[in-house]
């Protein structure tokens, strides 16, 4: 960053793309971090239309009005987010990836995981996600936030089963032709034979609207919990960035129009179920159960 400051303009706006370190550890290494922000592009950048603006502590708003200006000169759509780790986007669409790895260590058959996802609207599967994503990088992910929260890291079926994948199997994911489906040259990807010697495919299996309910209302807490923690500004703005950043189906309205469609109380309800059968990240704030109680909603009509 300094090397780069010092070849720049003083009125240069230092950007980076980054899907999940704090942007305002990053300016830290600026001398100007008023300039500094985020622009989070998805992959394929040429394809995908979204681009996530994310806010330092210290990000100025003329650097914001100028990120603005830039991602619309391009045609992209914004969003603008506040700091936090994984931001918005990343921080979601992570949950979709490892309730799908919570469901294999679990037992559930990777076949009914993968339809599930597809079935629901997504544009692939969790585990054909994480592949595409790279084991690698996900455990290397979960591995750097466990080492900078320290005890108040939580960890999850997830990181275990990337671990696995990844130290022991040396599975690292599509770009290295083996993760949790096999990519054989020139042919068409499968599931990989050896999961089930792994993860032991157990007698009774949830029904696929079972398994499509854990997918994507881990994704509808998750976001409630980033609008709580103003990382969001706005409903709106979580809806958008779900459906052009990582393919949430539109149908469904976006995470929190999947929460206006079943209502507060039926998604709180639901969210409870969830939590006593497969753990607290289900669990819903006390600050929705009060919206829900107040007959409040995330929208307006």
């Amino acid at each position: 960053t300094k090397k780069t400051e010092a070849v720049i303009s003083n009125d240069a706006i230092f950007a980076s793309n980054t899907s999940t370190l704090p942007i305002t550890g990053l300016a830290e290494a600026s001398s100007r971090p008023a300039n500094f922000i985020g622009l989070h592009f998805f992959s394929p950048a040429e394809r995908m239309p979204l681009v996530e603006i994310i806010l330092g502590q210290q990000t100025s708003p003329a650097t914001l009005a100028r990120a603005m200006d830039f991602v619309k000169a391009i045609g992209k759509t914004p969003i603008v987010v506040n700091d936090a780790r994984g931001f918005y986007t990343s921080r979601v669409f992570g949950t979709y990836l490892s309730e799908g790895m919570a469901l294999l260590q679990e037992g559930v058959q990777p076949a009914l995981i993968e339809n599930a996802g597809r079935i629901a609207g997504m544009p692939v599967g969790p585990l054909a996600l994480a592949d595409e994503v790279s084991l690698e990088l996900v455990h290397k992910i979960a591995k750097q936030t466990k080492a900078d929260l320290g005890a108040e890291y939580v960890e999850r079926a997830a990181d275990q089963v990337a671990a696995l994948m990844v130290e022991k199997l040396g599975r690292l994911g599509k770009k290295g032709g083996q993760g949790f489906y096999d990519y054989p040259a020139g042919g068409k990807k499968r599931l990989w034979a050896g999961l089930a010697e792994h993860f032991p495919i157990r007698a009774e299996q949830p029904s696929l609207d079972q398994v499509i309910e854990r997918l994507m209302l881990i994704q509808s807490i998750e976001t409630v919990r980033c609008l709580e923690e103003g990382v969001l500004a706005a409903p709106r703005d979580a809806d958008v960035g779900a459906i052009l950043g990582w393919g949430y189906p539109p149908f469904r309205g976006g995470p929190i129009g999947q929460i206006h469609t079943m209502g507060l109380a039926n998604f709180i309800a639901a969210c409870d179920r969830l939590a006593k059968q497969c753990g607290d990240r289900f669990l819903p704030s006390e600050s929705l159960r009060k919206k829900s109680a107040e007959g409040s909603q995330f929208f307006s009509i």
